[in-house]
């Protein structure tokens, strides 16, 4: 492959994957990954020892399920050993051979399974026979698998179809303690979440907190999966606010806390983690109208204060505070001059 690309002038980018035979072709400025036949030798559930080979059949026996095992070729013929095809069609996920053996190659295969299944499948529980007991059998084999890759697979597992069967089948089949998540999850809190927040498009994250009950689970969870510390922020946010921010409430201004909490914000993505909070209690309406609110600006400063004659510091940030405070009583609707006439009045 490096001697066409060569030979074609195709700039070729270095990268670990060429030991497993795998060269990164950029085109068009675009990255390409090729990768060419193979046979895995020796494997420890996380990485493999492979030889090149020139035949299809024996390439496509390694991979992990049947719809992921087909080849085109140039003319559109297609070359498909193990009915991958015929499953697509009858949109049915299928693991190569032995379930047990294709997960003992590689154990991140347990998720990459359930995250194609409800990518392709129409029915919520329609497995192939064997395939759940291969899953419950090796689940324990995740616990070698790094934590970047799992919570890759896990966020689009949670991005996808049948999530709230798919995460109950990975506390069903023991596979949750291996990848981060609480051994006591609340699944009954998740399926509300997740029948409640679905027309919404939910972070991964959003619908994963509702799955946390403490501050020690979003610990564990960072631990394991090595979450971003922007992941780690909104979940937390989300265990804390979760009753905090909607107990205060009311019918006259029900959004008014919710746009407090992003007017007194020091956060730049306040606005954005309030959403997701809406979108965690299944508040449809409310949400789309907060995705559509625009953050308002205090229209005083302390330079107006200063022209009015206050000088000292301390009076104007005392004086900002409470303009500010009447200003959000009024729905944010209150005017400059509206407010600069309370000073002095008070």
């Amino acid at each position: 492959m490096k001697d066409m690309f060569i030979k074609e002038g195709v700039r070729m980018i270095n990268n670990k994957g060429e030991k497993h035979g795998t060269v990164t072709a950029r085109i068009n400025e675009q990255n390409f990954e090729i990768t060419t036949l193979r046979v895995d030798l020796h494997t420890d559930g996380r990485h493999a020892e492979v030889e090149f080979t020139t035949d299809w059949e024996t390439d496509a026996e390694r991979r992990d399920l049947t719809i992921n095992s087909m080849f085109l070729g140039f003319d559109g013929t297609l070359y498909d050993y193990f009915n991958g095809y015929e499953d697509l069609k009858k949109r049915c996920v299928r693991f190569v051979g032995d379930p047990s053996q294709r997960i003992q190659e590689d154990y991140l295969r347990i998720l990459r399974y359930l995250r194609f299944y409800g990518r392709i499948s129409e029915r919520t529980s329609a497995h192939t026979l064997g395939t759940l007991d291969a899953i419950r059998e090796n689940a324990s084999g995740l616990r070698g698998i790094s934590g970047e890759r799992i919570w890759v697979e896990l966020k689009k597992i949670l991005e996808g179809n049948h999530v709230k069967h798919l995460i109950q089948i990975i506390y069903e089949l023991g596979v949750a303690p291996h990848v981060g998540l609480p051994e006591d999850g609340n699944l009954e809190e998740f399926a509300r979440v997740c029948e409640h927040s679905h027309r919404m498009s939910p972070k991964p994250m959003t619908l994963l907190t509702a799955l946390l009950s403490n501050m020690d689970h979003v610990q564990k969870l960072d631990l394991r999966l090595k979450i971003s510390k922007e992941e780690k922020n909104l979940a937390l946010f989300l265990l804390q606010q979760r009753k905090e921010l909607t107990a205060e409430r009311t019918d006259e201004a029900p959004l008014k806390p919710f746009k407090d909490y992003v007017v007194d914000s020091r956060e730049p993505d306040a606005h954005r983690k309030i959403c997701e909070l809406l979108k965690y209690q299944g508040e449809e309406q409310f949400f789309r109208e907060m995705e559509a609110w625009t953050l308002p600006r205090f229209p005083v400063s302390g330079h107006d204060l200063r022209r009015m004659g206050i000088s000292s510091g301390k009076d104007i940030g005392r004086i900002l505070q409470e303009l500010r405070e009447h200003w959000k009583e009024s729905g944010y609707q209150a005017s400059k001059e509206e407010l600069l006439n309370r000073v002095g009045h008070e």
